[in-house]
């Protein structure tokens, strides 16, 4: 086993490519209630989850939106974001009367999902646990 120096501590973040960063940004914020940070002159969209390391430290997960060097094909496949919700069937009700579809539900003893796309094609899992992480 690979000392804790050696191995990968978290998620430092999610950088997201996009054709339309600002509508996809936009779509983010009114449908998941993402407040995004401009940090590059309208190419580049983030916000930070903050947390606390075991060892007491502050840290974050960025979550960043941003301009595509080249067009982008829609569907995409190559990664699925998975957000955590705290009521899903509050969350599925609100993202149904935007019109939003919802590809599939599934609930499991440790928790239930649903999977929705964003504007783009980039496939969304949206997660509610039923015990909180480390627990058995």
């Amino acid at each position: 086993m690979a000392s804790e120096t050696l191995s990968v501590r978290g998620l430092g973040g999610v950088f997201l490519q996009a054709n339309d960063p600002v509508a996809l940004k936009d779509w983010y914020a009114q449908h998941l209630g993402l407040a995004f940070t401009c940090w590059g002159e309208g190419t580049c969209y983030g916000l930070e989850f903050p947390f606390t390391e075991p060892d007491g430290t502050q840290a974050h997960t960025l979550f960043s939106i941003m301009k595509a060097k080249t067009p982008l094909p829609s569907p995409r496949q190559e990664c699925m974001l998975n957000w955590r919700v705290a009521d899903l069937n509050a969350f599925l009700t609100h993202l149904e009367a935007a019109g939003i579809a919802v590809e599939k539900r599934e609930d499991y003893d440790y928790g239930r999902f649903a999977w929705i796309m964003d504007p783009e094609g980039n496939r969304i899992e949206l997660y509610q646990p039923l015990m909180e992480p480390g627990t058995v």
